[in-house]
């Protein structure tokens, strides 16, 4: 049967609107049409009278964070009416995850290097034996991640990250679970202990350690290792060492006839599902020549007291109240809805950060003109390069809880806030309000009294 030209018309159009992709917003907008109420009522973001974030008619002088991902917005580059759509290939869920590189704020300006990864992109080592997996992040990953790399690792109930050192020095912090850390000190001494979720653990450079997951569901942490060159694969295993030297050595070194080493393992075994430990008294080593190590390598960061602020919480754990962490330091950092990390600068090491939950932007000032914003949520690794300026937003609905790690000895940061409170007023005035003096007035009656607030709340919302 042949169709008449009417009927082939109504047929594409009842096809074309079968298509729903065909009215999407970005769809629309490509189009040139206007985006029906059905695409902005529930924007928490949305006030009457003004436009959806992202549309040609949106406005917002003050740069205000969007949380794309908690309004269900599709991040388009329009800004104050600038801007285009999009007619090339997008990504939509990679545009929510980073709403501040598709429209960056009005004050983003010149060349920065990109200071974020997300461990969703690396690569995952899966063990042939069962038992756990890991993946890193270090300067091949993240070229800005020079100072320090990290590895997450996660070890089954019982299994074993074997024994093994490293050039660098290794810090840790327990992200949920168990596990059983062992050491042995540049004295002889032995150390055992079990940790839990928020709890650390250090091992400076050489130190030979062992891991082990414990419990029903056994743990997961990140390790942060005091370069940002380091690789997992580099580091000193002892089953690798050992497949690697003449057994006839091997047992000259023990003083055992070489059978005894027949059937060691021919490579290295990394992780692997070992036997459930008993207590650590049960299984101490008892030698005659034994000893306990003098130093504690271990530290329970989340139970320490923290410091409360109008916006959240801060723990610092650093060499004063961790002795043995010479070459890290951390602060762990809770930043509640509507709350900001002050802006602030550290003075002597770079700013490694880790996202555990939530969802921020950063805006890194790099002095000539320059800054970029960067959006992180949880498994994100940020940077921020000593003495650049920068705060950390919370842009959702939830707590922000990160982890700030350095390449130092001790957590040292400046607080602009303080800064302008222990600055003579007229300097102050002069410098930012010389053709404002009334609200000069109202600035230094904000900040007169000097006080740091790590963590603010904002309530002019």
């Amino acid at each position: 049967m042949k169709l008449s030209t009417t009927q082939v018309l109504l047929a594409g159009a009842g096809l074309t609107a079968a298509l729903p992709h065909m009215d999407s917003p970005r769809q629309r907008l490509l189009n040139g049409l206007d985006l029906p109420p059905k695409f902005g009522s529930s924007s928490k973001t949305e006030t009457p009278g003004k436009a959806v974030p992202y549309t040609p008619e949106h406005r917002d002088p003050y740069d205000r964070a969007v949380d794309a991902i908690g309004e269900d917005l599709d991040p388009l580059p329009w800004r104050n009416g600038l801007g285009a759509s999009v007619l090339g290939p997008w990504n939509p869920e990679r545009s929510r995850e980073n709403p501040d590189l598709v429209r960056p704020p009005s004050t983003d300006h010149g060349a920065i290097a990109n200071m974020r990864w997300s461990f969703a992109d690396s690569h995952i080592r899966i063990e042939e034996q069962e038992g756990g997996w890991t993946r890193q992040t270090t300067v091949r990953e993240l070229g800005t991640s020079v100072e320090l790399a990290s590895v997450n690792m996660r070890l089954d109930s019982g299994a074993i990250r074997e024994l093994h050192w490293h050039k660098e020095a290794e810090w840790a912090y327990v992200l949920d679970g168990e596990v059983r850390i062992t050491a042995l000190d540049y004295e002889g001494g032995n150390f055992i202990d079990d940790l839990k979720k928020g709890d650390l653990w250090y091992f400076p450079s050489g130190v030979p350690h062992s891991l082990q997951g414990l419990g029903e569901n056994g743990t997961e942490f990140l390790l942060i290792f005091d370069s940002g060159s380091f690789s997992e694969e580099s580091t000193f295993v002892l089953t690798d060492w050992l497949a690697h030297t003449p057994k006839s050595v091997i047992a000259e070194n023990f003083n055992l006839a070489p059978e005894v080493f027949a059937r060691l393992p021919k490579s290295e075994k990394y992780i692997f599902q070992g036997s459930q430990p008993g207590s650590i008294d049960e299984e101490r080593p008892r030698g005659k020549e034994v000893k306990k190590s003098k130093y504690n390598f271990s530290h329970r960061m989340l139970d320490q007291e923290p410091k409360k602020t109008s916006g959240g919480e801060v723990r610092v754990t650093d060499s004063k109240n961790f002795p043995i962490s010479k070459t890290v330091a951390a602060a762990h950092a809770i930043i509640e809805p509507g709350a900001l990390r002050e802006m602030h600068w550290h003075p002597i090491a770079d700013e490694w950060s880790f996202f555990i939950r939530g969802r921020a932007r950063v805006t890194i000032f790099a002095a000539e003109g320059m800054a970029r914003t960067f959006n992180y949520g949880p498994g994100d690794v940020g940077i921020v390069p000593k003495n650049m300026g920068h705060f950390v937003e919370n842009i959702g609905d939830e707590p922000v809880e990160m982890l700030e790690v350095f390449r130092s000895d001790e957590f040292r940061d400046f607080s602009l806030f303080q800064w302008m409170g222990e600055t003579p007023q007229r300097m102050v005035v002069d410098t930012m309000f010389a053709d404002d003096p009334e609200n000069g007035k109202v600035f230094w009656d904000k900040v007169k009294d000097a006080h740091k607030d790590e963590i603010r709340h904002y309530d002019h919302n």
